[in-house]
């Protein structure tokens, strides 16, 4: 996905098919935990985190130097599919007029707001900040809320959960996949943090598949997206990003559906 693409283009941000699904796939209440405590908590679906010139929207683990806000394509067509299904929804009212806005402001609260607590100060905060930014949306605050609370918290588990990886990561990346050295031309904040974020996100993504030749055509066609800033190419990265996908995989229960719950 580039950055001026706009939402309708939804796509992959694996692939970069035009029109795909977003990420559907998460560990649920029984997921366990990657490496021995990685990601120890419940998390839902992993979005694509973003970087650079995206915005000025500062998201992600506090202290990163590049600004990261949750891939907004992704997010919208997500929302696009789910908002009929949430417990606040309202036929009166239809997505791209009310609800989206509603969702796109919860998201880019949470990015903007790094600690990620939902508290009293910070609904007062984004209760006064709405007429601002509800643009067309015919939602009243008191309707809006929920809508705004479920992009914040989806989102917040997306930043957790990634916070936790690079946690872990950032120990473990001076031993390859396999046993062998890094590549000392790389670093870890500029260069391995994307491929072990990348694993991690297609794991999740493609909870359907199995690690294989197709598999590895499709990742290696969306590195360039994913990448960032990293300066490793496919082949330089592959072995990192299979880690990490491994490492997600071995966190996922043994008679996980893959069915998004």
């Amino acid at each position: 996905m580039t950055i001026n693409e706009t939402p309708e283009s939804n796509r992959d941000p694996i692939t970069g098919a035009p029109g795909a699904h977003p990420v559907g796939t998460g560990v649920g209440a029984t997921g366990g935990a990657v490496a021995g405590g990685l990601i120890g908590a419940p998390f839902g679906p992993i979005g694509m985190l973003v970087g650079g010139a995206i915005g000025a929207a500062a998201g992600g683990a506090a202290g990163h130097a590049v600004a990261e806000r949750i891939d907004p394509t992704t997010e919208a067509a997500y929302w696009r599919e789910q908002y009929t299904t949430r417990p606040y929804y309202k036929s009166d009212y239809d997505y791209e007029t009310d609800y989206a806005p509603a969702y796109a402001y919860g998201s880019s609260s949470r990015a903007r707001l790094h600690n990620g607590q939902w508290d009293d100060s910070v609904e007062a905060e984004l209760r006064e900040g709405w007429e601002k930014s509800k643009a067309k949306s015919r939602l009243a605050w008191e309707d809006a809320k929920a809508a705004v609370r479920d992009a914040w918290d989806r989102d917040d588990r997306t930043y957790r959960a990634y916070d936790r990886a690079d946690s872990y990561y950032a120990t473990q990346y001076s031993t390859a996949a396999g046993g062998t050295d890094r590549d000392t031309t790389f670093d870890y904040e500029t260069d391995y943090r994307p491929a072990y974020r990348y694993g991690t996100y297609a794991r999740s993504a493609y909870a359907d598949r199995q690690w294989d030749d197709s598999l590895e055509s499709d990742l290696e066609r969306g590195w360039d997206r994913a990448r960032g800033a990293s300066r490793m190419n496919w082949n330089q990265a592959r072995g990192t990003v299979k880690d990490a996908w491994h490492n997600f995989e071995r966190a996922l229960p043994g008679d996980f559906d893959r069915d998004g719950r």
